[in-house]
């Protein structure tokens, strides 16, 4: 039976008819009403109206930012969306007459990872999605991990550095200061400030007036030395994260997302540096393999469809 995925993201909305293997059989995308929660409703009811003219669904699994209750029902708390414990599976099933779920986004593109993704072999995996921000997801003996109020795997908040940077969240320190996209532009232009191996970086801020991330993967693709030194600062902190992480779930696999994740192997090579620097028993801790994950942006779409699949069974 297929089912209906939408992800809500800061500027799109995408939705797909995804099959019992993952694949999309119909998609769309529009963008997102910003700054207009009814409007987003709106744009989401007009979606899974249009999708559904494919044929009978089983369900619809809605991804978006923020906090989700345990029931995958309400969202607490939405950055982007002026969402405050908002009951949006109520309001969706009230207007379009079928079962839906809601989930966070993070938790989507990791469960679509864990399934068809690169994640599909093992039964406990982590995954870090390495944007803007840092996103989580954990799978642990085979589930999703939503903690007991439902806004668990909020990876990106791990407390790194007691009195560090200040965070989003109203904290200091958080990895997603240290090993995000943002935190790499800041590496990047604190190495181009010192000269020597951020010759280039400097230069090509002088030439565009400031890095953004485009420039800097380009810089990295070349392999300049500034830029991948960057690179590599950010992969020791997520590596120590990971290390962390495996202390208390031994996952058997660590899945890298997002987009600073392209880089590939100049990423992950430093990962595996500090995760075995700072694992504890080193040597006799069983080493988990770190990978690139696989569905790109099409996670969150699959994700939130194969997780409102499973709710229905869950529930049958």
């Amino acid at each position: 039976m297929h089912a209906i995925g939408i992800d809500i993201g800061g500027t799109k909305i995408a939705g797909a008819v995804v099959d019992e293997l993952g694949a999309m059989v119909r998609s769309e995308r529009v963008p997102t009403p910003a700054g207009d929660s009814r409007r987003l409703e709106d744009a989401v009811v007009e979606m899974i109206r249009s999708l559904s003219d494919s044929g009978p669904v089983a369900a619809v699994g809605v991804a978006a930012a923020g906090f989700i209750d345990a029931a995958q029902s309400t969202v607490y708390y939405a950055p982007n969306i002026d969402w405050r414990n908002e009951p949006f599976r109520e309001k969706l099933e009230a207007r379009v007459g079928a079962t839906v779920v809601v989930d966070n986004d993070a938790n989507a593109a990791g469960w679509a990872e864990f399934r068809f993704g690169a994640g599909r072999l093992v039964s406990d995996m982590v995954m870090l999605t390495i944007g803007t921000g840092v996103g989580g997801a954990i799978v642990a003996g085979d589930r999703l991990f939503r903690g007991g109020f439902g806004a668990g795997a909020e990876l990106g908040h791990m407390r790194m550095v007691p009195n560090g940077i200040a965070c989003g969240c109203g904290q200091h320190g958080c990895l997603e200061q240290y090993g995000s996209g943002r935190a790499l532009l800041r590496m990047a232009n604190e190495i181009a400030d010192a000269g020597g191996i951020g010759q280039a970086l400097a230069r090509v801020r002088a030439e565009h007036g400031a890095l953004d991330g485009g420039l800097v993967g380009a810089l990295i693709e070349q392999q300049d030395p500034g830029a991948v030194a960057a690179l590599r600062q950010l992969g020791h902190w997520l590596g120590e994260a990971a290390a962390s992480l495996s202390a208390v779930l031994d996952p058997q696999r660590f899945v890298f997302g997002g987009g600073v994740a392209v880089a590939g192997e100049l990423l992950l090579g430093p990962v595996r540096e500090a995760y075995l620097e700072h694992l504890p028993a080193r040597g006799y801790h069983p080493e988990p393999d770190f990978v690139i994950a696989e569905l790109v942006n099409d996670a969150g779409v699959v994700g939130a469809a194969d997780l409102a699949r499973v709710w229905v069974d869950d529930h049958a």
